[in-house]
């Protein structure tokens, strides 16, 4: 079948001036040993300009995703050998992975309805990536439809000046136990808007399967958290692997890593001192006003806050506090009782495995995220981070085809904890 020519002329200029990754390649890497390890990490803290860790080294049989430049490529395969790592090509040819992937975005907004024959409240449909105005479009024709359970307030605007939309949805009255959940706080993960605006739907839309969800509890959510980093991901100009948000630093380099910019244990290891690194923690917890205006949402319900949820890919995770330490905390059981519980129900719809545990045992340390703040420096006791698919086979660029899959075993992993909300 053949696009539309408007639809396919924005596709070939997409490809045609995007960053390109031609030739990069993506290594999945194995330690084995104390040393080898110890180099590993020094690269991820300070080369991390060069090198894109994918996922962070955790420990010595730990398998760890590396994209390389091409002009590192034989540098990269040197060291690993000299020092006895493991390793395979995951991805050989990243621009392709990418191209294959452009397929799955939606259309633009305008052009999406131009070609449209009837009238659609909204354009998406979740069986493609979709741009940040057709997300604002949805989350307002919402509010407009149901005006008795959907409010749709700003949070603040980014750095660019785009909206940053705080969704609650509520049946009304008061006292009850909130649920606050965000996504899109790196901007190369696309499958986190596109689950938690699903979630949207799924609450309101579909609130006759399950009222109880939303007349016992009050959901607040912000389905991107960082709006300029994911609208750069889209951009004609921009980069599809972008990750931080689009403010500029003191040097040539752009981004803050948002999820190491909160001020929580910050800057005490498990993020980057350098302003072109991957996790570049800013120059002081938040200093980043998406961080910031993040912050006073949750502050503003964190009385009746039960559950942070922050979603993510890539890895098949449900993480829990703390990323600063291995330390457990001292409610962790209770944590991690939940979170099996949930993780039985998700994995019970088609079999995903997904691990459990304290983010720096299983993941090495992060310090300065949102799941540790939103704990500690919130006080919401059952703070969770969502990896979501898949392990790397495609890594930030997970086909459109799994979003629906994805997204409706997630949510039975979700609805199990706001039973438990009901509860608490």
């Amino acid at each position: 079948m053949r696009l539309p020519f408007a639809f396919a002329f924005f596709i070939a200029s997409v490809l045609a001036t995007q960053k390109r990754y031609d030739g990069y390649q993506v290594y999945e890497v194995t330690a084995k040993n104390k040393v080898s390890f110890d180099v590993l990490v020094k690269l991820y803290n300070e080369r991390s300009d060069i090198y894109d860790f994918w996922t962070e080294p955790r420990n010595v049989d730990f398998k760890t995703d590396v994209m390389v430049p091409p002009t590192y490529i034989q540098t990269f395969v040197n060291l690993l050998e000299v020092f006895g790592m493991e390793y395979n090509i995951k991805i050989y040819d990243v621009q392709k992975e990418i191209e294959e992937s452009r397929r799955d975005i939606a259309p633009p907004l305008l052009t999406k309805k131009a070609l449209s024959s009837g009238s659609p409240r909204y354009s998406l449909d979740w069986t493609s990536y979709s741009d940040l105005p057709a997300i604002y479009e949805f989350i307002n024709e919402l509010a407009a439809t149901y005006p008795n359970m959907v409010t749709v307030t700003s949070a603040g605007q980014s750095y660019e000046g785009n909206d940053m939309p705080l969704v609650k949805i509520s049946t009304g009255g008061s006292g009850k136990n909130v649920i606050f959940a965000e996504g899109g706080i790196h901007a190369r993960e696309w499958i986190a808007p596109a689950y938690v605006t699903w979630m949207i739907r799924e609450l309101v839309e579909n609130y006759a399967a399950h009222p109880e969800y939303v007349d016992n509890i009050d959901w607040y959510i912000m389905p991107v958290l960082n709006p300029d980093g994911y609208t750069y991901t889209f951009s004609p100009s921009g980069d599809r692997l972008w990750r931080k948000n689009r403010a500029p630093n003191q040097g040539i380099c752009v981004g803050t890593d948002l999820n190491r910019n909160f001020d929580f244990q910050w800057n005490t290891g498990g993020s980057s001192s350098l302003e072109c690194g991957e996790t570049y923690h800013g120059g002081a917890p938040f200093s980043q006003v998406e961080a910031r205006n993040v912050r006073d949402a949750i502050l503003s319900v964190a009385n009746q806050t039960k559950v942070y949820f922050s979603f993510h890919s890539y890895g098949q995770y449900w993480l829990t506090p703390w990323g600063y330490t291995s330390a457990l905390p001292d409610d962790y059981q209770d944590l991690y009782d939940l979170a099996q519980s949930a993780v039985d129900k998700l994995t019970a719809v088609e079999g995903t495995p997904y691990t459990i545990g304290t983010s720096t045992n299983l993941l090495g340390l992060a310090s300065g995220c949102s799941d540790d703040w939103a704990k500690g420096g919130a006080g919401i006791k059952y703070s969770y981070t969502v990896e979501m698919r898949d392990t790397g086979r495609f890594g930030f660029q997970l086909p459109a085809s799994q979003i629906l899959p994805n997204n409706l075993e997630v949510w039975e992993g979700v609805k199990v904890v706001a039973e438990a909300v009901m509860l608490m």
